[in-house]
C-alpha cells in the first residue's frame, strides 16, 4: 500500500512538471471516454434501466409485437388486443396478480380547466385500466391514483394529471385536484397528480399528460368507440406473483388467441376463411417488462448501437495518440531509465510506476470525460428529439454509468499505457553511457509508427462512415416527395367533431376551409383526415365483381378523406381523369381519386382503372366507390419515406361525401374518417403572423377546437429526419475528431523522428543534399505510415459500409465519392502534419547538428 502511494503521488509529480503533457493527454482522453460515457447513458436509459417502480423484475408485458391490424387483419406476432380479449386474457393467466392494459399510441386531448377557460391546451391522454397504478405499484403525489371503480362505464369521468403538467402548465396550483376540467368538451374531475419521475409505461418523447379509466373511451369516440370492437389498441403488462413463473403463458395465450379470433371475435363472417387460413401464424410472446414498453429501443437502438462503435473508435484512437505521447516521453526519459536500472532498480516497479501514472492520467481524464458526457448527452437529445416538446432523459450520469466511466476510465489507462510500461522497463543500461541519438535502431520509434498507421486506419473508416451516413441523409431530404414543399404549411388540430351532427359538422369544414383561404398571405386552404406523415388509415380493398380476396395477401390499402382542392394546393399531378371538386357533394356518387401504387396492386398492365368500382373490407360493398382520377405516387407514410417499403397505395374521397352502410361496423369505420386531423395551406409568401390568424379562425369557430402545432412543410418533413440527422452529424463530428487526432499522432512521431535524426540529416546536408531533398526523405517516412493506414483502411471501410447497409438510403456501402473524398481528407490533414516537422528539418544547420553529435 506504501508503494502504490509513492507511485500515485510520483505520477502526480510527472504530471504536475510536465503540465502540457497533462492537459493534451486529459483533452484526448476526456474527449473519448466522454463521447463513449454519452452514448452508454443513453443506450443505458433507452434499452437497460428499469422503470421507477416497485419490484419492476416481476413485470412482464404479454405480447412483444408493435403493429396493429390497420387493416383489419390479424397481427401473427401480437402486441396489441382489444379490450374483449383483454378481459378474458385475465381469466386465463391465473400466474399474475394482477394484468393491467393502457393504450398503445395515447391521443391528442382538447383541454380547459373550466368552462371560463376559452383558450383549450393539448394535452397527452392515456385510457388505463383500473388497476394500471397498483399494477406497477406507483402512488399519487397528491390525491389518488384512478382505482378500478373509477373503471366502470356509470363511474364518474375522472383523469391523473402528470406532475410536469401540473407543474409546467397550472404552476404546481394545489386547487387543480377536485377541480373540472374539460376534455374534447366533456367534464372531467383531477383525482390526483403522478409522482416527479414517473412518465408512464413507455419511454417516448413528448410523454403522457393525462391518464384516464379505458372505460371512459367511449366518450371521446362516442359511437366510433374501440372499447367492445375486435379492433387491437390496447397493450398489456401483468405483475407476476410471488414464486410463480410465465413460462407457460405464452403456448396458453396463442391457443386463446386462436379460439378467439375465430369464435368471439366478432369478425365478419366473409373475414373467416382467410383467417383460419392464416392461424398457424398467429402466436403471442411473453417478456420482460421492468424496463416497460421498448418503442424507444426499436427506434433507436441500431443508431445508438453504430454511435456506440463509433465512440469505440475515437477511444482507441485516443489511446494510441496518448500512447505516443508516453513513448515519446518515455524515450525523452531514456537515459534516467537506464540510470535507474543500473542503480538497481527492478523491472517490476519501473513497470507498476510507468502503469500507475497512466492508470492517474487515465482516472482524470475520466473525470473531466463525466462534463463531455453530461453535455454530450444533451447534444444528442436536442438533436434527436429537436421536434419534441420534453424528452423524459435526465442527462445526469446515474451510477452505472459512473461505474462504466470508471471502469473505462481503467481500461483505457492499461490500454495506452502497457506499451510504453514494457519498453521503459527494457530499456539498456549501457544507453546512459551513450548519446540518445546514437542508438543503433529504436523499438519505440517503430511502435510509434505502427500506432499512426492505427490511428489512420481507424481514422478513414470513421470518416467513411459517416461521409455514407451524411450522404444517405442528404439523399432522403433531396428525394422526390411528390408534393411541393415550397410555399406550404401544415398544422394538426383536434377537436370534438365526432359530437357534431352530419349536417353541423360538414357546414363547420365549409367555415373552416374558407375563412383559412381568406387569411392574408393564404391562396389556398384543404382539410384531411391526416396530411403526410401524420397518421395512416387502412382497409382492405374489394373490387366489384371480384369476391372476398385473399386476407393474408396484399389487399389493403391506406386512404384518406380531403376537401375540394386538396390535392392541388398539396401540388400533386392529376395523371388521368379529374381531381375531387365542390361539385363532389353529399347528393352525387361517391368517388374516389387513387394514386399509382393502387393501380398497380389492384389493376392488370393495360386496364382502365378509371370508372372501376370498389369498397371496402366485405364484398357486398364492392360497388361503393368510382375510380374518377389517378393521382402521383406521394410519400404519405415513414416507412416510404426511409425508403424501408415501396409506395403505399392509397386512395381519396372527398371530405363531403358519406356513405350509409347497413353494417354497424361499417358506418362506425366512415363516420371516424370524417374527423379532421391535418389541414395543408398554401402561402403566397412566409409564415409570418400566421399562427395567431389560425387560432382566432380555430377559436371563433368552436373554443374546443385546439391547434397542436403549425409549421412549414419543409420543417415537417426535416423532423421525420431527426434521428438520421443526428446520426450522421454526431458520426461526422466523431470522424473529425479522430482526423485531427491522427493528425496530431503523425505530428509527434514525425517531429520525434526528425529530432532523433537530426544528426543523419546534418550529415546529409553536409554531402550535398539540399532542402528539397530532405523535405522529401521526411515526408516520404511520413506518407508511408499513412498509404499502410490506407491499404489497412479501405478494405475495413467498405466492410464496415456493408454493416450499415440498412441504415442508408440510396447510397452504396462503398459509394467513390464518401471514399475518395475520406482519402483525401486524411491526405491533407497528413500532409499539414508532416510539413511542419520536414521544414524544421530543412532548416538544420549542418555544423550545429554534427557539434550536437
Amino acid at each position: 500500500m506504501n508503494t502504490l502511494r509513492q507511485d500515485i503521488f510520483y505520477a502526480l509529480r510527472q504530471m504536475r512538471l510536465s503540465p502540457v503533457f497533462t492537459l493534451t493527454a486529459m483533452l484526448t482522453l476526456a474527449l473519448g471516454i466522454g463521447a463513449t460515457t454519452a452514448i452508454f447513458s443513453l443506450i443505458h436509459t433507452v434499452m437497460l434501466k428499469s422503470l421507477p417502480v416497485v419490484d419492476p423484475s416481476r413485470l412482464y408485458r404479454i405480447g412483444d409485437g408493435n403493429d396493429c391490424c390497420v387493416e383489419g387483419s390479424p397481427q401473427e406476432n401480437w402486441g396489441m388486443f382489444s379490450y374483449p380479449f383483454y378481459e378474458l386474457m385475465k381469466k386465463n393467466t391465473p400466474e399474475f396478480e394482477e394484468l393491467a392494459a393502457f393504450q398503445a399510441g395515447g391521443r391528442q386531448i382538447s383541454t380547459r380547466r373550466g368552462e371560463a377557460d376559452r383558450i383549450a391546451k393539448p394535452l397527452r391522454g392515456e385510457f388505463v385500466s383500473g388497476n394500471y397504478f397498483s399494477t406497477f405499484g406507483v402512488g399519487a403525489l397528491a390525491g389518488r391514483t384512478i382505482q378500478p371503480a373509477d373503471d366502470q362505464e356509470t363511474a364518474a369521468p375522472v383523469a391523473m394529471l402528470s406532475y410536469r403538467t401540473w407543474q409546467q402548465q397550472y404552476g404546481s396550483d394545489p386547487r387543480v385536484i377536485g377541480s373540472s376540467f374539460i376534455l374534447d368538451g366533456h367534464p372531467f374531475t383531477i383525482i390526483g397528480i403522478t409522482p416527479p419521475g414517473f412518465f408512464g409505461e413507455t419511454l417516448r418523447s413528448d410523454p403522457a399528460d393525462l391518464w384516464l379509466p379505458v372505460l371512459q373511451e367511449p366518450v371521446f369516440s362516442e359511437q366510433n368507440s374501440f372499447l367492445h370492437h375486435f379492433q387491437a389498441w390496447l397493450r398489456v403488462i401483468g405483475r407476476l406473483k410471488p414464486g410463480a413463473t410465465p413460462h407457460a403463458v405464452p403456448a396458453r395465450m396463442t391457443t386463446l388467441i386462436r379460439q378467439w379470433l375465430v369464435n368471439d371475435s366478432g369478425m365478419p363472417a366473409d373475414w373467416m376463411a382467410g383467417i383460419k387460413a392464416g392461424l398457424p401464424k398467429q402466436f403471442v410472446k411473453v417478456v420482460p417488462a421492468g424496463t416497460g414498453v421498448g418503442i424507444m429501443k426499436e427506434d433507436y437502438g441500431n443508431n445508438l448501437r453504430i454511435l456506440l462503435a463509433v465512440c469505440a473508435l475515437v477511444l482507441l484512437i485516443a489511446c494510441a495518440n496518448i500512447a505516443n505521447l508516453l513513448l515519446a516521453r518515455g524515450a525523452a526519459r531514456r537515459a534516467q531509465t537506464s540510470v535507474r536500472l543500473a542503480l538497481g532498480a527492478s523491472r517490476q516497479r519501473l513497470i507498476r510506476q510507468s502503469l500507475t501514472e497512466s492508470l492517474v492520467l487515465s482516472v482524470f481524464g475520466g473525470l473531466a470525460g463525466l462534463v463531455i458526457a453530461y453535455l454530450g448527452v444533451k447534444l444528442l437529445v436536442a438533436l434527436t428529439f429537436h421536434s419534441a416538446k420534453f424528452v423524459p432523459i435526465d442527462a445526469t450520469p446515474s451510477l452505472p454509468v459512473l461505474g462504466f466511466a470508471f471502469a473505462l476510465s481503467l481500461f483505457t489507462g492499461m490500454l495506452f499505457g502497457t506499451a510504453p510500461a514494457w519498453f521503459a522497463s527494457h530499456a539498456d543500461p549501457a544507453e546512459a553511457l551513450r548519446g540518445a541519438n546514437r542508438s543503433t535502431h529504436d523499438r519505440t520509434s517503430l511502435s510509434q509508427k505502427i500506432l499512426v498507421i492505427l490511428q489512420a486506419t481507424l481514422s478513414l473508416v470513421l470518416l467513411a462512415g459517416a461521409g455514407l451516413l451524411t450522404r444517405s441523409l442528404e439523399k432522403m431530404q433531396h428525394q422526390d416527395f411528390g408534393y411541393e414543399l415550397d410555399h406550404r404549411a401544415l398544422f394538426s388540430l383536434i377537436g370534438p367533431f365526432n359530437s357534431y351532427p352530419q349536417p353541423k359538422l360538414d357546414a363547420v369544414y365549409r367555415e373552416l376551409q374558407q375563412r383559412l383561404a381568406h387569411i392574408p398571405g393564404v391562396e389556398s386552404a384543404a382539410l384531411a383526415l391526416y396530411a403526410p406523415l401524420q397518421d395512416n388509415w387502412g382497409e382492405m380493398v374489394i373490387r366489384e365483381g371480384h369476391g372476398m380476396p385473399n386476407m393474408n395477401e396484399q389487399v389493403g390499402s391506406s386512404w384518406d378523406h380531403v376537401s375540394a382542392g386538396y390535392l392541388e394546393t398539396m401540388g400533386q399531378h392529376i395523371l388521368r381523369g379529374r381531381s375531387i371538386t365542390d361539385q363532389d357533394t353529399a347528393a352525387t356518387r361517391n368517388v374516389v381519386v387513387v394514386n399509382e401504387a393502387f393501380v398497380k396492386r389492384f389493376f392488370k398492365p393495360g386496364e382502365d382503372p378509371i370508372g372501376q368500382h370498389f369498397g371496402l373490407d366485405l364484398p357486398q360493398y364492392g360497388a361503393t366507390f368510382e375510380i374518377v382520377g389517378v393521382v402521383n405516387d406521394a410519400r404519405y407514410m415513414w416507412d416510404n419515406l426511409y425508403g424501408l417499403e415501396p409506395t403505399r397505395p392509397i386512395f381519396f374521397a372527398p371530405l363531403a361525401q358519406h356513405v350509409k352502410y347497413d353494417n354497424a361496423m361499417m358506418q362506425s369505420i366512415d363516420d371516424g374518417s370524417h374527423y379532421i386531423e391535418g389541414v395543408v395551406l398554401k402561402l403566397h409568401g412566409s409564415m409570418e403572423g400566421l399562427e395567431p390568424q389560425v387560432r382566432r379562425v380555430l377559436s371563433e369557430i368552436d373554443p374546443n377546437i385546439t391547434l397542436l402545432d403549425i409549421e412549414t412543410m419543409q420543417e415537417h418533413i426535416d423532423a421525420n429526419f431527426d434521428q438520421q440527422r443526428a446520426t450522421a452529424q454526431m458520426t461526422g463530428l466523431f470522424g473529425i475528431l479522430a482526423l485531427i487526432l491522427a493528425a496530431i499522432g503523425l505530428y509527434g512521431v514525425t517531429a520525434y523522428t526528425v529530432e532523433r535524426r537530426t544528426g543523419e540529416i546534418g550529415v546529409r546536408m553536409a554531402l550535398g543534399a539540399d532542402r528539397s531533398k530532405i523535405v522529401k526523405l521526411v515526408l516520404r517516412g511520413a506518407f508511408l505510415q499513412i498509404l499502410i493506414g490506407l491499404a489497412i483502411g479501405v478494405p475495413i471501410s467498405i466492410a464496415c459500409g456493408h454493416l450499415i447497409a440498412a441504415q442508408l438510403y440510396n447510397v452504396k456501402s462503398w459509394d467513390p465519392i464518401v471514399l475518395s473524398g475520406s482519402i483525401l481528407a486524411l491526405g491533407i490533414c497528413a500532409l499539414i502534419a508532416s510539413i511542419l516537422p520536414a521544414q524544421r528539418a530543412a532548416s538544420i544547420d549542418p555544423v550545429k547538428a554534427l557539434r550536437t553529435e
